[in-house]
């Protein structure tokens, strides 16, 4: 048998005879598939334990989770090969927090409130990746280290050391603000995922067979870039805000790594570096995005590359062939110039 306990937020407000009727519809479910359980409801939330033959759980638990009134859903712990149930004569019972006034149910209120509201915090500061292994009822810290492959994207903002030293910290932290905030919202809808900023950087991965999403994505930043400074008033600092890209392919270490004071889920390997290095010759080469030979050959579209040539890279004993592609957006990075005397008028503009 297995035991599994999740909480999850309701996407709109529900009546205390709501709750008791979805507590008995429940209940009359469970008993004929032999799930028993308890529902307990708190201001919005759920917090729930069902129990019983692996299947029927892993069913019924699907159902709940396709179910567009829950949101914000968190399983909170999956138990297998359970001997024992916690609760035989109960198909589900249903307890309504918000009708009662016990006092012995205050500490239980506080308790799941503060446990939604740090989970909802937590989730800020989580990768997706680990927060689908915690909804899953895993613990991260038990998921072995494995070698994958991945499409790595590092990118940064052009002329950040001399932006930092000159702008005031408000327009600074617009400028990153910004900058991560798009780059987030796009790299995630092109199905793949944010893992760490490093101050102005973004470091995120793809699945090995998204390399075109990957370019995609890429190019879409670069698009939204430029509206933002398209856009910008003559006295915003977005003004500035131009990226270089770089994209390599290859196998990685994707798992928890650190110490016992601080943990990461996270990848290395040379693709990592590789893509780290390809950024940094964006400026070199005047092109906004450079991408390896391996990330051509896993592209599937019909792409206008450009070939950048043959280039030696920092830390790597070979030459490696580099591409682009040709697009206006990508070749838009003439910027050194107009960005210096840009950052130098903020930056009078500021200390004055």
């Amino acid at each position: 048998m297995k035991r599994l306990t999740y909480i999850s937020r309701l996407s709109e407000s529900i009546s205390a005879s709501e709750v008791e009727r979805i507590g008995a519809i429940s209940a009359r479910n469970n008993q004929r598939t032999g799930i028993t359980g308890l529902l307990i409801y708190f201001q919005g939330v759920f917090f729930q334990v069902i129990e019983g033959d692996d299947q029927h759980v892993d069913w019924l638990y699907d159902i709940i989770h396709h179910d567009s009134r829950h949101t914000d859903m968190l399983c909170l712990k999956t138990e297998h090969d359970i001997d024992h149930r916690l609760f035989p004569t109960w198909s589900m019972k249903t307890i309504n927090l918000d009708t009662t006034n016990d006092e012995l149910m205050r500490p239980i209120k506080t308790l799941l409130q503060t446990l939604v509201e740090s989970h909802t915090i937590i989730e800020r500061y989580t990768q997706p990746t680990v927060l689908s292994i915690l909804n899953q009822g895993i613990n991260p810290l038990s998921v072995a280290p494995q070698a994958v492959e991945r499409i790595i994207i590092f990118g940064d903002i052009v002329s950040y050391s001399l932006i930092s030293e000159t702008l005031t910290l408000d327009h600074v932290m617009l400028l990153l603000n910004t900058y991560f905030e798009i780059c987030s919202r796009v790299i995630m809808r092109w199905g793949g995922e944010i893992n760490k900023f490093i101050g102005d950087s973004v470091m995120a991965y793809f699945p090995v067979d998204h390399a075109d999403q990957a370019i995609h994505a890429c190019a879409d930043i670069l698009a939204e870039l430029a509206h933002v400074r398209a856009t910008a008033g003559t006295d915003s600092p977005l003004q500035l805000l131009y990226t270089g890209f770089g994209m390599a392919h290859g196998t990685v270490i994707e798992g928890n790594m650190g110490s016992s004071i601080k943990m990461d889920y996270t990848i290395i390997g040379d693709a990592v570096n590789t893509a780290a290095r390809l950024e940094g010759v964006t400026r070199e080469l005047h092109y906004a995005l450079v991408l390896s030979e391996a990330v051509k050959l896993q592209a599937q579209q019909q792409w206008d590359f450009v070939s950048l040539g043959t280039h030696e890279l920092v830390g790597k004993q070979s030459m490696i062939e580099l591409y682009s592609i040709d697009n206006p957006l990508v070749r838009d990075f003439e910027a050194k110039a107009l960005l210096r005397s840009l950052i130098q008028r903020f930056g009078s503009t500021s200390n004055s």
